[in-house]
């Protein structure tokens, strides 16, 4: 049987295979992650909830949260893998495999590594194992942002891509990177029994206070400035993760109180002022029917349509055959 005169070379050929590759590889990888974590929780000795009681920070998260996290981060995943297969515009197929493409793939390799790093207490390759997973999320949410904003003409994208990437983003910025900085550097106290006061240095006590303060502040900024509602949740659940977890010195316990409280309301404030006073006011121009000289253009587009996409499916299936 002779093969099909198929040009892989073809753009519309290469975006299916590459679809077709994220409709296998992204599914398997979240299987992956989600079953390293269920072990590692569970079934290992020490879990990853034994480490983080033995290696305790002025930044530490209650466990019990940041496992709910993973459960939002993980349905929010199996929305994107669902989003994978059925979807149909070209723009959604696009932000798929051109913005997104392998970096989540990776992502989730990249968690999974790291939840076994860090039950065998290897906090320096679990430090490292983080940042490479900041660095492939981080482009994923720019290369979104940028080429493939989020718009109320596709709220798909945006509930099954734009918010699971960067609900993912907000856990290793804000809480992973720096709990496995701080524990790499000796930064964390032997574990006390629970009621026991816990005496923190001034030095550990500020350091927290630098890295709760920077990360809240680069969140409170993108908030406003996004008015991005996931960013949102992310930040003002993680601050109530850490503040949770006490005892806390106390300039990271006012610190992440009180932008429990900000982060909200800079959303609520900023939605304000992009309605009330954004607005550019004045009347604009009125739109006339077209006429026959614009339907006369109108039919021209439509044929010189048809013939473009004639001239992609010969392009797709070779340039015909020889007499």
């Amino acid at each position: 049987m002779e093969s099909l005169p198929l040009n892989l070379n073809h753009p519309i050929v290469r975006e299916y295979l590459a679809l077709v590759r994220l409709q296998v590889l992204t599914p398997l990888s979240l299987l992956i992650n989600v079953a390293t974590l269920v072990v590692c929780t569970l079934l290992t000795n020490p879990t990853l909830t034994q480490v983080a009681r033995l290696y305790p920070t002025s930044i530490s998260p209650y466990p019990p949260s940041i496992a709910i996290y993973f459960l939002f981060i993980f349905f929010g995943q199996l929305g994107y893998c669902l989003l994978l297969v059925l979807a149909s515009k070209p723009e959604t197929k696009r932000a798929l495999t051109k913005a997104v493409g392998l970096s989540l793939v990776l992502a989730n390799w990249v968690m999974a590594f790291w939840a076994i790093a860090c039950v065998f207490q290897w906090f320096l390759a679990a430090t490292i194992l983080q940042g490479v997973l900041i660095l492939l999320l981080l482009y994923s949410n720019i290369a979104l942002l940028t080429y493939h904003p989020p718009t109320s003409k596709r709220p798909m994208d945006t509930a099954l891509i734009h918010a699971p990437l960067r609900f993912f983003l907000a856990l290793p910025l804000n809480i992973l990177f720096p709990y496995c900085l701080f524990v790499t550097l000796g930064l964390s106290f032997k574990p006390t029994k629970p009621g026991t006061p816990r005496h923190y240095s001034a030095w550990h006590a500020w350091l927290g206070f630098a890295v709760v303060m920077s990360t809240n502040l680069f969140a409170l900024i993108f908030i406003v400035y996004r008015r991005d509602f996931v960013w949102c949740v992310a930040a003002t659940w993680l601050c109530v993760s850490i503040w949770v977890e006490s005892p806390k010195p106390e300039p990271v316990y006012i610190t992440v109180i009180a932008f429990t409280a900000l982060h909200p309301l800079a959303l609520i404030m900023s939605h304000v002022y992009a309605r009330f006073w954004s607005q550019p006011t004045g009347t604009g121009a009125v739109a006339l029917p077209p006429g026959d000289d614009a339907l006369h253009r109108e039919a021209l587009e439509r044929q010189s349509n048809g013939a473009a996409r004639e001239a992609d499916l010969e392009a797709v299936w070779g340039q015909g055959q020889e007499q």
